[in-house]
């Protein structure tokens, strides 16, 4: 069996489908790791979230920004953006079995010394403490989406405590392993960074390079930086490389460590997209 992590596919399906010839995937000998943000951007998200969802068990995929952000849409607590490629999934005879599918996805998911989520952890957190946080956000997902989403966006509070509580401590979570991409030594995030991390003196640095985190025993697979390109270095390995922006679209062998399998994609948006 082989372990394939695929980095954010934001709706290329016909990326993704070419990717996988490329792999030679067999569904019974190989299983795919999906870093989340498998929507919005791109042509094809509809088609995209059929694909995955028909792999069965041979897809984990782990939840991202978009793909909350098309949750949210689609329980009335978030107005579409201008940039959203999400009418035709909206619309579609099967949108509430696909939405129900997309919404018992994780937020992080571990696998022996392996987890994979989609953005990153603050330097305070364990990989068990991900872990279970991120549980927390499930139990709220299932139990009451639409009071979850209608306190989701936001960006404060920007520091992790143990006394966080209710919504503040779900919004925390979410963007902490959704959004995040820098962070300080103590754990304040700044969420507005894009692009490559700010040079010093500025005390915000990539989240995986802080000395001190907590996971550092565990490799952590993610995705959501495409500015970063193919990451595999200090225990971690990233895999956004900016398919719908007109990179590529990137699988790495969990496994065997091996060279990573990247297709040339089309730009689907400028990178300067609201």
């Amino acid at each position: 069996m082989t372990r394939y992590a695929i980095g954010d596919l934001q709706g290329c399906d016909q990326e993704l489908r070419a990717l996988l010839k490329l792999l030679k995937f067999s569904a019974d000998r190989d299983r795919l790791w999906f870093v989340g943000d498998l929507v919005n951007r791109g042509p094809g998200s509809l088609e995209t979230l059929r694909l995955v969802r028909s792999l069965g068990d041979n897809a984990v995929v782990v939840l991202g920004n978009h793909d909350l952000h098309l949750l949210a849409v689609a329980h009335g607590s978030e107005r579409k953006r201008k940039s959203d490629t999400l009418d035709a999934l909206l619309g579609a005879p099967d949108r509430d079995a696909l939405l129900a599918w997309l919404s018992t996805r994780s937020l992080a998911h571990a696998e022996g010394s392996d987890l994979m989520v989609h953005a990153g952890l603050v330097p305070q957190w364990s990989a068990q403490q991900a872990l279970s946080l991120a549980r927390e956000v499930e139990v709220a997902l299932a139990r009451d989406p639409r009071a979850l989403f209608a306190h989701m966006y936001g960006n404060d509070p920007d520091r992790w405590s143990e006394d966080l509580k209710g919504e503040e401590r779900l919004r925390f979570v979410i963007n902490v392993l959704t959004r995040l991409r820098v962070c300080t030594p103590d754990g304040r995030v700044d969420l507005s960074m894009k692009g490559e991390p700010p040079p010093p003196p500025s005390p915000l640095r990539p989240w995986f390079e802080l000395e001190q985190r907590r996971s550092r025993d565990t490799r952590i697979i993610f995705g959501h930086w495409s500015a970063l390109g193919f990451v595999q270095r200090d225990g971690v390995v990233g895999l956004d490389t900016g398919c719908v922006w007109g990179g590529a679209l990137t699988a790495f062998d969990l496994d065997r460590e091996r060279a990573p399998v990247s297709l040339a994609c089309s730009p689907h948006q400028r990178v300067d997209a609201s």
